[in-house]
């Protein structure tokens, strides 16, 4: 009877981990803790305390390298629309993964471009993903390893990433964190990394076609770190490799997580 399996009523949040630690931790808190506040879900304990029991997880699981997940539901109730549980449901584990080693670094990733069908808070870090597992089996089924959404001719995100592209003149290009999309913690980083290089960045909507033609383009999220995107739709991006743009930005992001991880 918990409304997270019967509604998808909840949030969840996935941080990475580098050398045993947590990385961008107190952002991706911060967006669990918004997130269960814009659905009216009591956060279960402070922050410090959520964070020090994923330390906990960690270590007990002697993971270095990886993913811990948190997930929280309004818990329990007799099924109605408007049941309201006693207190919420908690539920977190850890996922091994490989973070820095991560082939597609180096060959680039393939996505697909399909209509966004997401309901529309994407601002909200849901549990309501089945638009994005279909986006995703589509997109594995076409030999892509991501989609890109797309709504009113613009590209919102990935179905698991932030989009980013690389304009012929060498800015780095984004959307604006708005409820049309997920307001990524990797992304904030990485941007204010490029910042901090001299890079040129806007925040603004574009078009699939644009990214088609761009110089560059990339996916950011806390389970890939940055990734080059070299095909969209079957259309190479730039020469159909990975650009130095890209490779830059991975590079700055995996020095400062390790040297910030917490």
């Amino acid at each position: 009877m918990d409304r997270g399996f019967l509604f998808a009523d909840g949030i969840y949040e996935v941080t990475a981990v580098l050398d045993g630690r947590l990385v961008d931790s107190a952002s991706h808190l911060a967006r669990f803790q918004r997130s269960a506040e814009a659905l009216a879900i009591a956060f279960p304990w402070p922050v410090d305390a959520i964070e020090a029991m994923e330390r906990e997880l960690i270590a007990r699981n002697g993971m270095e390298e990886g993913t811990v997940y948190l997930q929280i539901t309004r818990g329990v109730a007799e099924r109605d629309f408007l049941s309201e549980p006693d207190s919420p449901t908690f539920v977190a584990f850890t996922q091994p993964k490989r973070l820095i080693d991560n082939p597609a670094a180096d060959t680039g990733i393939k996505v697909v471009s399909l209509p966004d069908i997401r309901w529309a808070r994407r601002d909200i870090k849901s549990v309501m993903l089945l638009a994005q597992v279909l986006a995703k089996r589509e997109a594995a089924a076409r030999g892509a390893q991501e989609a890109w959404m797309i709504e009113d001719g613009f590209v919102t995100e990935g179905a698991s990433s932030t989009a980013w592209i690389v304009t012929t003149d060498g800015t780095l290009v984004t959307r604006p964190n708005s409820r049309a999309i997920l307001p990524g913690c990797t992304r904030a980083a990485v941007e204010a990394l490029g910042l901090a290089e001299g890079l040129r960045i806007e925040e603004r909507a574009f078009t699939l076609t644009e990214a088609q033609s761009a110089r560059e383009a990339m996916v950011t999220s806390a389970s890939t770190f940055v990734l080059p995107v070299v095909m969209i739709d079957d259309r190479p991006v730039g020469d159909g490799r990975p650009g130095p743009i890209a490779a830059k930005l991975r590079g700055l992001y995996i020095a400062a997580a390790r040297n910030s991880a917490t």
